[in-house]
């Protein structure tokens, strides 16, 4: 069933004047002020300003003077429609193949066929919300079964994030106001005019009298919400993106065709892509219903290719998850992100590569929603610190650990507690219990001394941990330290932690 995602970005002008000037404070409240003659008034404001009480509708000069360090920005909404277009674009190459702009302040998105390889529902609206914390974007994600639920939530709902489960829409939305609807503004007046405050008091109305009064928006809003009606959103596209396509006078359904066509498609995009000496690193195939609903694949490679018969088979291993319904009427191919490819001379058949490429299994794992990444070293003295995860096929990292002590084969996500008895300052622990389990040191190397980088955080300016390689009576060898130099308190808690795991 198609699930949508509505991400709003309530604070998106003034989100975009910080990102064009870092050098504005953080603690700096921005509002924007539109213009309409002689009047001007507050169109938008950030959290700070509204803390202070300044609010969207608010004359200029009211606001300002109810908060003098108040920066006034003159509103630009060529600027603010350029920056949620770039946008959207950027969640088209990371979310999902059906990305479009909603609005004058959100993006919509058909996640069918892609949440799977962000780990789920769950665990895809909250990385959307952190990545766009990351750009420092102020986003709210909701997913639901329809786009005008989805949107309705999204803007209603204060949380970061709302998922509303499959089916259960009206109890979601039916206590939501009317504004919400995406109505035009007099008609959303005028309703309340007649008393209308919620979604579920106008869609338990009679369909008929308001029909006759308004015409038939509302009962159009009210059915795409419910999901009785669909609303197939319209993919972003710009002339930076590559595709090609395919209409059908008479729609196709049938498997063989489908595959027939969809092996079509890629030869001329990749013909494209030689012309333009690119090679695509992210595809999606749009599949458009004679209903007017659509579907899409999306396919990924770990390294810019122009391989026609790879591409294909990275598409028909998934072409049986189309489903045609009453036939399908166009397939479009898009490459969503190309990268330079230059042309490599091949070995002769005759002769033996030494170097096997595994970015084909690579590229599988990939596609099947696997996690698929390398881990390189990190310079950092913190152990947790100094390791990373780059692409697969990223070139090789220069920068190797330095260590003349021995590290363990298998490094804890985070250091967990353990009880220990050990003689302070600086003697190994004589026993420890670790996840309940109680076990008797027999030998012990160390400790190891490592010192917090200050320069990371004022907290670690005088912190210290001090590591041993213990092994217990079963020959299991771990990695432990104890927080703080065992004298000082404000070195360390004087806590000990298991960290690794010796083979």
């Amino acid at each position: 069933m198609t699930r949508v995602v509505s991400i709003y970005l309530p604070d998106l002008p003034t989100d975009r004047i910080r990102r064009a000037d870092p050098s504005i404070p953080p603690e700096q409240a921005i509002a924007v002020i539109a213009r309409s003659g002689s009047k001007r008034w507050v169109s938008a404001a950030d959290a700070a300003a509204r803390k202070a009480g300044v609010h969207v509708g608010m004359p200029a000069a009211k606001a300002q003077a109810l908060f003098r360090g108040l920066m006034l920005v003159d509103a630009d909404p060529a600027m603010d429609a350029a920056a949620l277009e770039r946008i959207t674009l950027w969640a088209l190459t990371l979310y999902s193949p059906i990305v479009a702009v909603d609005g004058i302040d959100g993006i919509v998105m058909d996640t069918e066929g892609a949440d799977h390889l962000q780990g789920g529902e769950l665990a895809m609206v909250t990385k959307i919300a952190n990545q766009f914390l990351a750009k420092k974007l102020t986003a709210r994600v909701a997913i639901a079964d329809s786009w005008g639920a989805a949107h309705a939530c999204a803007r209603a709902i204060s949380r970061e994030t709302v998922i509303v489960p499959s089916g259960e829409t009206v109890p979601a939305v039916e206590k939501l106001p009317i504004s919400l609807l995406r109505l035009p503004g007099k008609v959303v007046g005028d309703l309340r005019t007649l008393g209308f405050q919620t979604i579920g008091e106008l869609a338990n109305t009679p369909r008929a009298p308001l029909t006759l009064r308004f015409g038939p928006e509302i009962g159009r809003r009210l059915d795409q919400m419910f999901g009785r009606l669909p609303e197939p959103i319209d993919p972003i596209r710009t002339a930076e993106l590559i595709e090609v396509s395919r209409a059908f006078a008479d729609p196709i359904g049938a498997a063989e065709t489908i595959d027939k066509y969809v092996g079509r498609l890629v030869v001329q995009l990749i013909e494209e892509l030689q012309r333009l000496g690119l090679g695509v690193r992210r595809a999606d195939l749009i599949v458009e219903k004679v209903d007017g609903t659509r579907q899409a694949i999306r396919a990924g490679t770990v390294k810019p290719v122009r391989d026609v018969a790879w591409l294909t088979k990275l598409f028909r291993d998934r072409t049986e998850k189309i489903e045609p319904g009453f036939g399908i009427e166009k397939l479009t191919l898009v490459a969503v992100m190309a990268e330079p490819l230059e042309e490599r001379q091949k070995s002769s058949p005759l002769v033996e590569e030494e170097v096997k490429d595994v970015t084909p299994l690579i590229d599988i794992y990939g596609n099947r929603g696997q996690r698929v990444y390398r881990v390189a070293p990190v310079a950092s003295d913190v152990p947790e610190r100094s390791v990373q995860r780059i692409s697969p096929a990223a070139d090789p990292v220069e920068v190797t650990w330095v260590s003349h002590w021995r590290r363990p084969v298998r490094l804890l996500a985070r250091p967990e507690l353990i009880e220990a008895i050990a003689l302070l300052p600086d003697r190994p622990p004589v026993s420890i219990t670790w996840r309940g389990k109680r076990r008797k040191v027999k030998r012990a190397d160390g400790p190891e001394r490592i010192f917090g980088e200050w320069w990371q955080r004022d907290a670690e300016m005088e912190a210290v941990r001090d590591y041993f390689v213990i092994e217990d009576e079963a020959g299991e060898r771990l990695w432990v330290f104890r927080s703080g130099d065992g004298i000082d308190p404000d070195t360390g808690s004087h806590r000990w932690f298991c960290h690794g795991i010796f083979a």
